[in-house]
C-alpha cells in the first residue's frame, strides 16, 4: 500500500495533519452532498437555469473530494496511524459513492 501511495517512510509527527486532511475531505464530501441533493433540487424549480450549473458544480466538488480523500489517505499511511486500514477501506467506499455521483453528473451534463 505504501508503494501504491508513493510513501517512502513514516512519521509520527504527521498524525495531526492526517486528522486535519480527514476532516477536510469529509467537509468537502458533505458540501457536495448538500449542494447535489438539497440545494439543487430546491433551487432548480425556483430558478429555471440553475439546472445548467448543477452538473458542473457536482463534477468539480467530486473531483475536489477525491483529491482531498487521496491526500488524507496518504497522510494516514505516512503517519503510520493505527486505524490506517479501516480508514483506507472507508475512503474506498467513499470513492465508490463519488464515482457513482460523478457518473450521474456526467450523464446529466451530456443528456
Amino acid at each position: 500500500m505504501r508503494r501504491l501511495l508513493r510513501i517512502s517512510g513514516t512519521g509520527k509527527q504527521v498524525v495531526g495533519d492526517a486528522h486535519r486532511a480527514f476532516r477536510t475531505s469529509l467537509v468537502v464530501s458533505a458540501v457536495r452532498c448538500l449542494v447535489t441533493y438539497l440545494v439543487v433540487p430546491i433551487a432548480v424549480p425556483l430558478i429555471s437555469f440553475a439546472g445548467v450549473f448543477a452538473a458542473p458544480i457536482g463534477i468539480v466538488l467530486c473531483v475536489v473530494a477525491v483529491v482531498n480523500g487521496i491526500h488524507s489517505v496518504r497522510r494516514f499511511w505516512s503517519a503510520d496511524h493505527k486505524m490506517k486500514w479501516l480508514y483506507t477501506w472507508f475512503m474506498a467506499f467513499v470513492f465508490l459513492v463519488l464515482a457513482v455521483a460523478l457518473y450521474a453528473d456526467i450523464n446529466r451534463l451530456i443528456g
